[in-house]
């Protein structure tokens, strides 16, 4: 199988790479505008010159199988949009895009042409989350902190905070009927976001603060008089009158511990099966997050 991994940024190097790289019957091909990045990355994975690309073009004459994208989120509808006419199945880092029309545009595209599309909403697959899916959860609780980074709204939205807006989608028992924003925005800079869902039986808040003294990340899932409680994906403790703690093994991979792995080798299970995978859920969590963004907008003042 041809798989073809698009931006060697960060998350592409720490994350997907350490994986796709040790999948056996995987001919890895590799694509950045970056010589000396690709090449050293390539190096570092043994890949021949015939798996190292400098263009879009190249990759697609290597006739792919599957395409996995990190490139920054503004190239994404025109890589996505090539890749899914050229017929590959495509995993992307999300967002899908900054507009949603642009979003609606390549979930729709994927649709007409019969064209696996995947957002990487790892989250999804982290254990600690999944594990949550079998606790109690009348009131969720996410978290999602940084230390001194207020940012342009859709930005923030649509980079950061659509993480805590699918994880809530994620967990959330029953159909959400109400939906209800606050937030702090100075100077065009949004400070905090708040994210309140509400439904039958259930309320979830998320929560967001980039001026908040701490880089953290905590969940919390109640109900019936028990607590799950998840911090930064590798703790998780359980609260029924004396908490017990379980902590990542020494040996757990950060990939794995995030649901990276697990999300990046779902996507290959399915393109190996023949399975065409659909993005109009994740769809649904950038259409919550433009409702954000709006709301946002609206109480700032901004166009």
């Amino acid at each position: 199988m041809k798989v073809g991994c698009i931006g060697l940024g960060d998350i592409a190097q720490k994350a997907y790479l350490p994986v796709l790289g040790m999948q056996p019957g995987i001919d890895l091909h590799l694509q950045t505008r970056t010589p000396a990045t690709l090449h050293r990355v390539a190096d570092a994975l043994h890949l021949p010159s015939e798996r190292r690309h400098a263009t879009l073009d190249s990759l697609l004459a290597a006739g792919l199988d599957a395409a996995f994208v990190h490139a920054p989120t503004a190239v994404h509808p025109e890589m996505v949009t090539r890749l899914l006419e050229a017929g590959v199945p495509t995993y992307v880092d999300k967002p899908l895009a900054y507009e949603l029309a642009d979003s609606e545009r390549l979930v729709d595209l994927a649709e007409r042409r019969g064209v696996s599309l995947a957002v990487g909403f790892n989250r999804r697959y982290a254990p600690g989350y999944t594990q949550c899916r079998d606790h109690p959860r009348e009131l969720i609780l996410m978290q999602k902190n940084r230390v001194g980074l207020p940012e342009e709204p859709r930005s923030m939205i649509l980079d950061d905070f659509v993480h805590v807006v699918d994880t809530l989608r994620f967990l959330a028992p029953g159909p959400v009927d109400d939906v209800t924003v606050r937030a702090r925005v100075e100077g065009g800079l949004l400070h905090h976001v708040v994210l309140q869902l509400g439904g039958d039986g259930f309320t979830a808040l998320g929560v967001m603060n980039r001026l908040s003294g701490s880089a953290e990340e905590v969940l919390e899932v109640s109900g019936q008089d028990t607590k799950r409680q998840v911090v930064n994906l590798a703790e998780v403790i359980d609260h029924r009158g004396q908490p017990t703690v379980r902590r990542r093994g020494d040996w757990v991979p950060v990939a794995r511990q995030r649901g990276i792995e697990q999300a990046a080798l779902a996507f290959l299970d399915a393109v190996r099966a023949g399975k065409v995978l659909s993005a109009r859920d994740a769809l649904a969590t950038h259409e919550l997050c433009e409702r954000v963004v709006r709301a946002v907008q609206d109480r700032s003042g901004a166009a």
